[in-house]
Formats: C-alpha cells, sequence, structure tokens
C-alpha cells in the first residue's frame, strides 16, 4: 500500500489495520495494567489492587522466562525463586551500598544472570526431567540460605529495604510495565526464530533435533539462560517496587505458582502467559485476599490454585488461553454468518 492510499484511509481503518500487527496485543496488555495505577491514582480503586495489577506485571516477565524454558525447550526448573530472589539482593545490595541506578544493576543483574544460566544449562546436560527439577530446587535453596546468612550483604531474615533509594513507586510500576512490553516483544521474536523451533524440536525429542542438525548444548545453554536473566531482571524491578525484600518470599511456593501460572495459562502463547499470572497471582493478591475468609486462612488461595491447576490440567491441557481462543474464533464464525445473512436480507438475495 503506497503513501496515498495509506492517507486515503478513515481512521478507524488505520485503528483496525494496526490491530492485526502482531505487537498490538503486547501494548493492549501494557495499557491494561498500567490502567490500575491510573485507576489507583484516582481512588476509583484501593492500593491493595494497585499493587496487584504491578506484581502481576514483574512476575508475567518471570512467567515468560520460564515459558521458553518449559513450554519450548522442555526443560524442568524448580529454581525459580531462587533467581528471582537474586534479583532482589543485586539491586538491594548495590542500590543501598554504591547507589547505582536502575540500569547499571540490570546490567550487573544479566552478566551475574548469564553465568548462573550457563551452569545450570551444563547440569542440564547430564540430568533430565524430574531429576533436573531437582537439582534446580536445590540450588535455589542455596541460594536462599545465603539470603538468610549472609547479613552483611542482605541484612539475613530481618529482610532489606532500600525505601528511600531509587525511584518512587509510581515510576518503579509504569517501568516494570514498559519493560514488560519490550519482554514479550523480545519473547515473540525468539518463539517465532529459528531458536524457538530448535528448542521445540529439542523438546518433541532429543535424538531427532540432533539428527536435524540442532545443538543440544547450544540450546540447553541459551533456554536456561533465558530463563534466568528473565528472573532476574523481574527480581530488580521487584524489589525497586516493592523496596523491600526477605528470604520467606523466594520459597519453593512461589516457583510452583510461577510453573501454575504457565500450565494455566499455557506457554505457547505470550497471551497464554499473561492469563496465567493473572489468574494465580493478580486473582489472589487483588481480589481473593479483600475477602477476610481468604486474607486470614492463606491455605485456601493455595488450594484454590491447586483446584485450577488440576481442572486445567484434566479439560484444557493446552492451557485456558487455548479455550478463550476457540470461543473468540467461534464467537468471529457466527458474527460473520449473520453479518452475511443480514447483507442477503437487506439487499434481497437468496
Amino acid at each position: 500500500m503506497d503513501y496515498q492510499k495509506h492517507m486515503e484511509l478513515t481512521p478507524i481503518k488505520r485503528f483496525l489495520g494496526l490491530t492485526k500487527h502482531p505487537y498490538f496485543g503486547f501494548v493492549v496488555i501494557g495499557l491494561f495494567l498500567a490502567l490500575g495505577q491510573v485507576l489507583g491514582q484516582f481512588g476509583v480503586i484501593g492500593t491493595s489492587l494497585v499493587r496487584s495489577f504491578g506484581y502481576t506485571s514483574i512476575y508475567m516477565i518471570v512467567g515468560l522466562g520460564f515459558a521458553l524454558l518449559l513450554g519450548y525447550a522442555g526443560l524442568a526448573s524448580l529454581g525459580t525463586a531462587g533467581f528471582v530472589g537474586l534479583g532482589t539482593y543485586i539491586m538491594g545490595y548495590l542500590a543501598k551500598t554504591h547507589d547505582l541506578p536502575l540500569i547499571l544493576v540490570m546490567m550487573v543483574g544479566i552478566i551475574i544472570a548469564i553465568l548462573v544460566g550457563l551452569i545450570v544449562g551444563f547440569i542440564s546436560l547430564r540430568i533430565e526431567g524430574m531429576y533436573l527439577a531437582i537439582v534446580t530446587l536445590g540450588l535455589s535453596e542455596i541460594f536462599n540460605e545465603v539470603f538468610k546468612n549472609a547479613y552483611n550483604i542482605t541484612n539475613g531474615t530481618n529482610g532489606l529495604s532500600i525505601f528511600g533509594v531509587g525511584a518512587s513507586r509510581e515510576i518503579a510500576y509504569y517501568t516494570a510495565i514498559g519493560l514488560l512490553i519490550l519482554m514479550m516483544i523480545v519473547t515473540f521474536n525468539v518463539m517465532k526464530s529459528p531458536t524457538g523451533r530448535a528448542m521445540l524440536a529439542m523438546k518433541n525429542s532429543d535424538s531427532a533435533a540432533q539428527a536435524m542438525g540442532v545443538s543440544i548444548l547450544k540450546y540447553r545453554l541459551l533456554a536456561f539462560i533465558f530463563a534466568t536473566v528473565y528472573a532476574v531482571i523481574a527480581g530488580v524491578l521487584y524489589i525497586n517496587y516493592a523496596k523491600f525484600t526477605i528470604p520467606t518470599t523466594w520459597s519453593l511456593a512461589y516457583s510452583l505458582n510461577i510453573l501454575a501460572a504457565v500450565i494455566v495459562g499455557g506457554s505457547s502463547t505470550i497471551f497464554g502467559i499473561f492469563l496465567g499470572t493473572f489468574l494465580i497471582f493478580g486473582l489472589n493478591l487483588g481480589i481473593l485476599q479483600q475477602f477476610e475468609f481468604f486474607a486470614t486462612n492463606g491455605a485456601y488461595s493455595v488450594i484454590f490454585n491447586g483446584a485450577l491447576i488440576i481442572i486445567v490440567i484434566m479439560f484444557y491441557p493446552g492451557g485456558l488461553s487455548k479455550l478463550v481462543l476457540t470461543l473468540s474464533h467461534k464467537i468471529k464464525k457466527a458474527f460473520k454468518k449473520y453479518k452475511e445473512k443480514w447483507l442477503a436480507y437487506k439487499y434481497g438475495e437468496d
């Protein structure tokens, strides 16, 4: 389409053309999450609901990395909490003691995350499946013990606070959403690239992938590097927003919740990661915790998540995102059929 024809399009047609762009949905997700802060500033929704939107945007970044690891490369991990916790303490220590800006802390965190990803990636060459998950869990527990006992760096079990350091919560909120949109774009391009296709081949069969010339070493290392880098970035954003971190947050329960989010939403699409993260984290933090019953009985929130996982695995193994997409296609098909009948009736066609 040349420039003149483009200028002749009505604003509505231009907008409809933009909706077909693959990145449009990512911007919509970002705007939806940003809406939480805007509504909070006008007093439409409470502070706890606003924070649930903020944490959901941060946890979704973790989910994106985990989806590449599990959904594409087929590698199991229960060490997510340790990697995110590592990011929070890197940010907390460097920001508090050296007053480094967010961008420099992020760069340091990414370098450390790459090194950790390489270590875990090499380990994954020797073991697979359940044993790999147990090893990553062990690594996470090692990190957690360091968080508890390295008092000079982490302040131990008292937690590390950076109140008064760095950007305000409002700026940190929008920073997290901006980086989320960027990470969604990066993840989408990885999924559609030869790297994503090689990971899928490796997931289906290592031997078949090798026969097609896929380097198992290269793509296992890449998968873990993606997962750890995403997790550390999310950890940096978490403490930048929350201004506080404590070792108990980064336990096995957190890793399982990330796993649940990816399973419930579906790991094959960005929308699935958003849906799963919103249901597991956003719904719990923003809505269920508003009820006294769930606020005082935290175990029932865990039961809710567990029941949701069971239902999805039994009836929608591809994740709820596939159900939503199927329903949307049926609605579009029904609308198109109705439109054709209406036009036939209007113009007197059979």
